[in-house]
């Protein structure tokens, strides 16, 4: 991906035309023509509110900002934005001179996406009310449009040589994490296995282009749904915002739909009150379902680049799953799904407040999904959100403690901080310059050997992991892993996790620890070898076979039996004299 504040390079690219046969037009004219009526008068807005609450200090005394901070200004940095599919070998000054006459451009880059793209943002919204105005309808001769008009457009050369250039020579970059055997190669000639961990989380972490870029999938998402929603919006959460989203991975959204205004107003004094009529419903369930239903039709039928989708309204969460060409992003859209946005803040707290928790998580995900320990399909794998709670446990149980308890956290907890969501308290502190950590000096080679040491040995069986009280627990129910929900103490957030995967992961913990243990582990092989060491090691394939499906049988302890296995691996991979 290539960021520029200035005209100093060439955009290329093809550009994927998703078009409709339309039916029917009359009807769908006019619905359409509402969209684009509302469009028109909502762009150049200000973002709704994240929710409603007593104002927060946006910017703590460190200079750190909230996590609510963050979303507003990338929420309002999006309205700002437009999304555009370059024709291929434009001169990218002329392209940026021809923009610029609609307003000032603060800044743009390109990425590559089934064809090249460039975010555009612009200094106003009204910069972006002018663009929309001067934009066109393709004319495609016998084809049919659907005539949806959004930030998300395609500039055309109309044959003017002086607009004509040779491609950049700089190309654009994926968006997503390199190759692994090119990050191994990488991590080989750094010195130490802290530099290490520290270099994984510098490549495999969002981007500022890519979390922009998130925002403003989501601003588009906005615009339709609010064409039914006039104060809606729909904004990222999970991966996309907590801190510990990497390159590639998925959007999740969710359409907010609490804010909007006329909700427990006060009693007038006057005899009479004005209420909307609306349609009621047996449940909010029933009517999670029918507004997804509807959001579904509108992005399958009318919204240009959103292919694949899938509404998923039986689910525990219902939902409706698709893929964002332009952008390249797998995405789930939820409805009011308020605890999962909280599960986003508290992550990002625990992120900020100390460096070594993001870099302990990313290499632990890295690590269980170079062994398939996690997966990007549904089933009975350890998901990444359960695996980060396994680490802020771990974090908790040092001595001294890396992190404080969620409990702790909701003891510090102010006025403005109070939120109980369906009846669950959600209250925690939002403050970091309030929350006051433990002289934990540990290094992240210390911390990652007892991570895999701790879970090796930890009693799953018999225990559960619970971050809000920072302490081993009973288990409630008998599944194989347990790991309560920080907020709603009734779920196990883990299980889908099947026996099986459970003994892999133990496995692997004990075989990693192991690694960790030897000498040869630590000594960088220096440049100009191919020899892994360190970090690296640990994301070579795993000696261990795969304990799903296989009789069990008496054996000796496990971390003997991968000793001596590794060791006899060693000894037959040992170059002979």
């Amino acid at each position: 991906m290539r960021t520029s504040s200035a005209p100093t390079s060439t955009m290329a690219s093809s550009v994927a035309v998703h078009r409709l046969h339309a039916r029917g037009r009359g009807n769908l004219f006019k619905c359409l023509k509402n969209v684009d009526s509302f469009l028109r008068r909502t762009v150049g807005t200000v973002a709704v509110p994240a929710r409603n609450e007593p104002p927060r200090k946006e910017e703590t005394e460190g200079g750190r900002l909230s996590f609510y901070a963050v979303q507003a200004q990338r929420q309002e940095q999006a309205e700002r934005s437009v999304l555009i599919g370059c024709t291929p070998t434009i001169n990218e000054k002329k392209i940026i001179k021809f923009l610029s006459r609609h307003g000032n451009i603060k800044k743009y880059f390109t990425y590559e996406s089934y064809g090249t793209y460039a975010v555009v943002e612009f200094a106003s919204q009204e910069s972006v009310a002018s663009l929309l105005e001067g934009a066109g309808i393709p004319n495609n001769g016998h084809e049919s449009m659907v005539p949806y008009k959004s930030r998300l457009m395609s500039l055309k050369s109309l044959g003017a040589a002086e607009l004509r250039s040779q491609p950049s020579s700089q190309d654009n970059h994926l968006q997503t994490t390199i190759p692994i055997n090119k990050l191994m190669q990488m991590l080989c000639l750094e010195e130490s296995i802290d530099q290490q961990i520290i270099r994984l989380t510098e490549v495999s972490q969002l981007t500022e282009e890519n979390s922009h870029l998130r925002f403003l999938v989501c601003s588009l998402l906005k615009d339709i749904a609010a064409a039914y929603f006039p104060e809606c919006s729909i904004q990222p959460f999970g991966s996309s915002v907590n801190g510990f989203g990497k390159l590639g991975c998925d959007l999740d959204m969710f359409l907010d739909l609490d804010n909007i205004s006329g909700r427990n107003l006060k009693t007038p004094k006057s005899a009479l009150t004005l209420e909307y009529q609306m349609k009621r419903a047996d449940s909010e369930r029933t009517v999670t379902q029918s507004i997804l239903s509807v959001i579904g039709k509108c992005l399958d039928q009318f919204v240009p680049g959103c292919v694949g989708v899938q509404k998923i309204l039986n689910a525990r969460c219902p939902l409706v799953r698709f893929s964002h060409q332009p952008s390249g992003f797998q995405c789930d859209l939820t409805a009011n799904n308020r605890v999962a946005i909280k599960s986003s803040e508290l992550l990002y707290l625990y992120g900020q407040l100390d460096p070594r928790v993001r870099q302990l998580v990313f290499s632990i995900r890295f690590w269980a999904r170079a062994h398939g320990v996690t997966s990007n399909i549904p089933g009975a794998c350890i998901t990444n959100f359960s695996l980060t709670v396994m680490v802020l446990f771990f974090l908790q149980q040092r001595s001294p403690a890396v992190i404080p308890t969620l409990n702790h956290l909701q003891e510090l907890a102010g006025p403005a901080d109070r939120s109980v969501i369906e009846g669950n308290d959600c209250t925690f502190v939002s403050d970091v310059e309030k929350i006051q950590l433990q002289n934990n000096t540990e290094t992240l080679e210390q911390l990652l050997s007892e991570f895999f040491e701790f879970y090796a040995t930890f009693a799953f069986s018999k225990k559960s992991i619970n971050i809000r009280k920072g302490k081993e627990q009973n288990k409630p129910e008998a599944t194989p892993l347990h790991i309560q929900n920080p907020f709603e103490s009734a779920l196990n957030v883990s299980k889908n996790v099947n026996g099986s995967q459970l003994e892999r992961f133990v496995a692997l913990c004990q075989e990693s620890s192991w690694l960790l243990q030897q000498r040869d582990t630590h000594v960088p092989k220096g440049a100009g070898t191919s020899a892994h060491w360190g970090l690296a090691t640990l994301f070579l394939p795993s000696s261990i076979a795969k304990v799903k499906n296989r009789k069990k049988r008496k054996a000796e302890p496990a971390s003997e039996r991968i000793k001596s296995l590794l060791e006899s691996l060693k000894a037959v991979n040992q170059p002979k004299n």
